[in-house]
């Protein structure tokens, strides 16, 4: 494995608008804005992460998401910028996972801030499954797919193997 490594900081996301995407995650999710960055003033954009010349970080925001990863949100300026988000089909990162304990009260959240929901709440299947073990897929009203999630009972794969995976406010 890789050397030293202790588990994931942080998710960074591009959104159409860091305005309104600051406000998803603070307001809706209840994560906390904890700085702005200044964006480069030079191509280092396009020297460390690859992206076409021409390319403008615009604003760069970092949100601590209660015991989880951190979020980084980067609205960026590109000539040739897809104006719709990737589907979660689509090569590249699927969505985002928030761990939730009690899902229905979580729901009934989103509802309230007019957040689309894909469906209703499912059983979690396979080697998630357990009794109460759920998720749901909700979309940001720019496009990202997050999924909530929650499992307050052993997973079935649990049975099988020591290996447990690692939730918020766990330890190891």
């Amino acid at each position: 494995g890789l050397p030293g490594m202790r588990g994931v900081d942080h998710v960074g996301i591009t959104v159409p608008d860091i305005e309104q995407a600051t406000a998803f995650f603070v307001d809706v999710l209840g994560c906390e804005l904890l700085y702005e960055r200044e964006p480069p003033k030079d191509d280092s954009p396009r020297d460390r992460l690859g992206v076409p010349a021409g390319s403008r970080i615009q604003a760069v925001r970092f949100l601590r998401c209660a015991n989880g990863a951190n979020v980084e949100l980067f609205e960026f300026y590109s000539p040739d910028q897809r104006e719709d988000f990737p589907r979660p089909s689509d090569f590249g990162i699927q969505h985002l996972a928030v761990y939730v304990d009690d899902l229905d009260a979580a729901v009934e959240h989103l509802r309230r801030h007019g957040v689309k929901l894909m469906s209703d709440p499912n059983p979690l299947p396979g080697p998630e499954a357990g009794e109460g073990n759920r998720f749901i897929y909700a979309r940001t009203p720019w496009g990202l797919t997050v999924e909530l999630i929650s499992y307050p009972t052993p997973m079935a794969y649990e049975q099988h193997i020591d290996a447990r995976r690692w939730r918020p406010g766990s330890i190891g």
